[in-house]
């Protein structure tokens, strides 16, 4: 996952500070998460995949995986 993240990032783009990296950082952990499919998963996305597993076993949570999902008010 790092080099992904390396790729993506620093590797291909030049930032002028560390908040235009930690924006474009943000966005692109919101897009593979929530909208890259996975074959390793299944054709899931991560967030898919986290929620699927936890209506089978929900013990092994501490906090339900759907609070945790971006959406307009994040």
């Amino acid at each position: 996952m790092n080099r992904t993240i390396k790729e993506a990032t620093v590797r291909t783009y030049h930032y002028d500070g560390h908040v235009q990296l930690r924006e474009h950082l943000s966005a692109f952990l919101n897009a593979y998460n929530f909208a890259k499919r996975l074959k390793s998963l299944a054709g899931l996305t991560s967030y898919q995949f986290i929620c699927s597993y936890w209506q089978k076993e929900p013990a092994h949570f501490k906090t339900n995986p759907h609070r945790l999902s971006s959406g307009l008010n994040m």
